[in-house]
């Protein structure tokens, strides 16, 4: 064992227990202490500490937080929510919503940016109805974990595996291949949840939905042209990739394009980037420097390379993806993968982003998206613990990686 292995194994601790004596430690803290310690160490050296934090997935993020903050202040997101939650009026029927409408969204707009704005908007209803937030806040997680598997554009791996993967036709591959299976693990995912909730399922009280004003008319109309700008441009790429144009807008600058309304055009500009929740980017940015540092090690492709076995197999990618991104979390894991295998078919690839990206459903580390809602809800005091989620998390998450197993193995052969 060296210093950036038991560094690692200290930081998961910390996030599962989040206290020590009399002191809360927060998920951020126990990150940006674990990356102090390696480069403090010698683990890994500043220089590459400094080229291990991935600038576009950082920028990305600064974009969608200034835009999912915006929704939040200007009251946009509660007044946009009230519309199409107001005729809900039981518990299964918010649930079912959340789920599903979370799910679709991230497929079209990307899994963390869901995060970032449903967040808030789930601990509102929670607040509103007197639900459960836990219930809330695993509906949403695992709504946008498993939503972003069917599409290029659901998260930041998907997208990698689209782009470096030689898929011709990438928007049509991922839904044609992973759609079903998707569908049918937000199914299960509902029926889970009403397992273990089922108290929250059996009130008799009817739902009623209090209407919303908004709370800033000028900030809500510049978050407006935020999120008509992220939808427009991700469409842009959507009709490129299909035209197979050579011309791509990274998703980094899509997110900083859609941030610029409220940044220059808000006079009270200083107060929304002051209330961004910088301690996510500061957890992100540690986060790429610990595992940096543990990859560097050689002892997580060691262990693979003594298992002796065919990274190249179905059940062997799924199966690894989903563990080692636990470890490595699913973006770097995805671009150490891609490389391993050459010439992989459509079926190779569409494993590996099911594998990569359902890893998220098992434990909060397995997806930046789960990170990201804890971090949001701590800000609104509320919280998600490490073994809540994975009481849940772990079986429903081998059960969403059998069903795209039993799906790849019985359609594709």
């Amino acid at each position: 064992m060296n210093i950036s292995i038991l560094t690692l194994i200290a930081v998961f601790v910390l996030i599962a227990v989040r206290k020590v004596g009399h002191f809360n430690i927060r998920i951020w803290q126990s990150m940006t202490g674990g990356a102090l310690v390696v480069v403090a160490s010698g683990e890994i050296s500043g220089l590459d500490a400094l080229k291990a934090i991935d600038v576009n997935v950082m920028l990305f993020l600064f974009g969608m937080f200034v835009v999912g903050q915006a929704l939040v202040a200007s009251g946009y997101l509660y007044a946009l929510a009230y519309r199409l939650f107001n005729r809900m009026t039981s518990v299964p029927q918010l649930v079912c919503g959340v789920l599903f409408g979370a799910a679709l969204g991230s497929a079209l707009l990307m899994n963390d940016t869901l995060a970032i704005i449903g967040t808030p908007l789930v601990l509102r209803l929670a607040r509103e109805h007197n639900i459960n937030n836990r219930l809330l806040l695993l509906t949403l997680a695992y709504a946008i974990t498993i939503g972003s598997v069917m599409s290029p554009i659901g998260n930041p791996q998907n997208f990698l595996i689209a782009s470096q993967g030689g898929l011709s036709e990438p928007f049509l591959t991922f839904v044609k291949m992973l759609a079903i299976p998707t569908l049918i693990n937000l199914t299960v995912t509902y029926l889970f949840l009403r397992l273990v909730y089922r108290q929250q399922f059996v009130t008799a009280m009817p739902l009623i939905h209090s209407p919303v004003e908004l709370l800033d008319k000028k900030l809500a109309g510049l978050a407006r042209a935020s999120l008509f700008l992220l939808i427009g441009l991700i469409t842009l790429n959507i009709l490129l990739s299909a035209m197979h144009s050579p011309m791509r807008l990274e998703l980094s600058q899509i997110a900083v394009i859609a941030a610029l309304p409220p940044v220059l055009f808000n006079p009270d500009r200083k107060r929304l980037l002051k209330s961004l929740d910088w301690s996510t980017l500061l957890f992100f940015a540690a986060m790429f420097v610990l595992m940096s540092s543990v990859w560097q090690t050689g002892i997580m492709q060691q262990l693979v390379s003594e298992l002796q076995i065919d990274l190249t197999t179905i059940p062997a990618i799924m199966l690894l993806s989903a563990s080692l991104s636990q470890l490595i979390s699913n973006v770097p894991l995805v671009a150490l993968y891609l490389p391993m295998l050459s010439n992989p078919s459509p079926e190779s690839l569409m494993a590996l982003a099911a594998g990569s990206t359902i890893a998220g459903n098992l434990l909060i580390l397995g997806a930046a998206s789960n990170v990201i809602i804890i971090q949001h809800a701590e800000k609104h005091q509320a919280t998600l613990g490490f073994f809540e989620f994975a009481r849940v998390g772990i079986p429903l998450g081998l059960v969403n990686l059998l069903i795209y197993w039993m799906w790849f193995r019985y359609v594709y052969g």
